[in-house]
């Protein structure tokens, strides 16, 4: 695969992850143009987001069923119809099923993970992920600027037709450049969901990189939902634009994911998943400085944020890497058992990170981040001294595929 292609396939990514997360910024506007409250403007940003997580675990399968490029632009051409139908939608619940489409088939960056490890040699996956979620998060920083920036210039229906024409056009793109692939499976619908669930059950490794992520993930939910608690409260007492100008700090993670793919093909999944569970450890010891409040404080904040954020997403490539490794004909399925698993980890931590906050405050917080990196670190050590000495390559990316890497 060429570099052209991984720029493309990059900035696809891109696209479809800032459809996901721009229309949290253009709330208000809707609310106004609408002529409906804030709160029932929300149900825009809800819908999206149970969209999203509908489509993960009911479309992603389908990558291993249907060609890559007919599959892909078929969701792209979907998204750009529902943005279409969202910047036209004359009532709020026309927006919302419109929402729901646009999280539905905005999975296409999960379609593009599997397509992309299938096109590149055994030795640049790592560096091929980490480059994809560069893309990824990019589009989650730059469609908030985006949109609300917009949306306050020519109204709240601009950020939604022009994403669409930008989603149509891609689509036209990639129907032309993304080479034909063959469906690695021909197993019936019901059975693609179900095979998920079963690779759970199955692959041990599949199991460690879910357990890895969801805890951290968890965590990283944790202090991003009650940042905002924080900084709004009386220790800094900012208003609520302060969370987005912190939250830039997380671009320093588009330079780091692919240089930690890099070394994911030389080193192997394992090594980077250590280095990224102390690294988030460290970063909760450096986020309890945040609770001191004033200028300290807030150095604590940005430094800890930038080093969790950093860490989380080095992991991220690392999982990937190895679970992609297990088996070439059930990657989709593989990637929709781990992402849920991220998901619902991540999911579970806002919900701890708020009651944690409520009983202990800050301090709280960051030592439920360190509890729940405790759990997966402490295994991750166990399976590293119970590994022989001559398994040491079968961690790598660079494994032959269906060939299992055991334990983590």
């Amino acid at each position: 695969m060429s570099r052209r292609m991984t720029l493309l396939l990059a900035v696809t990514c891109a696209v479809a992850v800032g459809n996901i997360y721009f229309p949290q910024a253009v709330i208000p506007l809707v609310a106004s143009g609408l002529h409906v409250s804030p709160d029932s403007a929300s149900l825009t940003v809800t819908a999206t987001q149970l969209g999203y997580m509908a489509g993960m675990f009911l479309l992603v399968p389908l990558g291993d069923r249907l060609p890559h490029r007919s599959f892909l632009v078929a969701l792209l051409t979907l998204t750009g119809l529902g943005l279409l139908a969202a910047g036209c939608a004359p009532t709020l619940p026309i927006l919302v099923v419109a929402s729901a489409l646009i999280g539905l088939t905005s999975v296409a960056a999960q379609v593009v993970g599997p397509l992309a490890v299938d096109l590149v040699a055994d030795d640049r996956r790592g560096a091929v992920i980490g480059t994809l979620l560069s893309g990824s998060i990019g589009g989650m920083l730059l469609a908030r600027s985006f949109s609300g920036a917009l949306g306050e210039w020519l109204g709240w229906r601009a950020p939604y037709l022009v994403a669409a024409a930008l989603v149509l056009v891609l689509a036209g793109i990639l129907a032309r450049t993304v080479p034909a692939t063959t469906p690695p499976s021909c197993q019936p619908y019901p059975a693609l969901l179900a095979e998920s669930l079963r690779l759970l059950r199955a692959e041990p490794d599949l199991r460690a990189s879910c357990l890895n992520q969801a805890t951290v993930f968890a965590g990283f939910s944790a202090v991003w939902t009650c940042l905002a608690l924080l900084l709004t409260g009386p220790a800094y007492g900012f208003g609520s634009q302060a969370l987005g100008l912190l939250a830039l700090v997380g671009g320093g993670t588009m330079i780091c994911a692919p240089l930690a793919g890099r070394l994911v093909d030389r080193r192997g999944p394992d090594p980077m998943n250590l280095v990224c569970m102390l690294g988030v450890l460290f970063s909760a010891a450096v986020l309890t400085a945040g609770a001191l409040g004033g200028t300290a404080g807030l150095a604590a904040l940005v430094a800890g944020t930038l080093l969790l954020d950093i860490a989380m997403q080095s992991g991220m490539v690392a999982n990937q890497a190895r679970i992609y490794a297990l088996r070439s004909d059930a990657r989709s399925r593989l990637n929709t058992a781990y992402m849920t698993c991220a998901y619902l980890g991540g999911s579970a931590g806002s919900w701890l990170g708020v009651r944690a906050y409520g009983k202990a405050g800050w301090w709280g917080v960051c030592a439920l981040v360190a509890l729940l990196t405790v759990v997966p670190l402490a295994r991750h050590m166990v399976a590293l001294c119970s590994r022989s000495p001559g398994a040491s390559k079968s961690q790598s990316g660079a494994v032959a595929d269906n060939q299992p890497i055991r334990p983590r």
